[in-house]
């Protein structure tokens, strides 16, 4: 099954989230009811000290995985075929505990408020059936002359 980065950006190649990216972390979203939801593999180089993964990579996971939930709310919502393209307006992660390394993680996100241009989402990141970072972010889609204006 495609992921929604495989579906409506595969040649993105964003950091956290583009399917063309190598060395990225290459997420890969799935729609499942109204939520997103990702299964992701952290690998020894994305150590933050012996078998706990980096904070900033557990804050890039939740960034794109929200951004991507509020890019399809916002399609769904707009009844369009593709998403908009979003960005980050603000988004804060809270690191409840260390997220081990040698197991995989589960990110699950929703929107949860929304208007005609922007999205408000909760994510959380799991490891071993703990929740181990949270985030809130306001994602807003972009219009013509923006960077990311058709960056997908």
């Amino acid at each position: 099954m495609k992921s929604v980065q495989e579906t409506y950006a595969p040649q993105n190649r964003c950091f956290g989230c583009g399917p063309s990216n190598d060395k990225g972390l290459r997420i890969r979203s799935m729609e499942e009811g109204d939520e997103l939801v990702c299964e992701w593999r952290p690998q020894p180089h994305h150590l933050a000290f012996e078998n706990v993964l980096n904070g900033g990579i557990c804050g890039a996971l939740l960034d794109c995985h929200s951004n991507w939930t509020a890019a399809i709310h916002l399609m769904r919502k707009a009844g369009a075929d593709t998403p908009p393209c979003t960005v980050t307006a603000d988004f804060h992660v809270t690191l409840k505990r260390p997220t081990p390394l040698d197991q995989p993680v589960h990110l699950t996100a929703r929107v949860v408020e929304s208007k005609e241009d922007r999205a408000v989402v909760d994510a959380t990141l799991e490891s071993g059936g703990k929740v181990t970072a949270t985030c809130r972010g306001t994602f807003v889609a972009v219009k013509e002359g923006h960077p990311a204006w058709h960056r997908w």
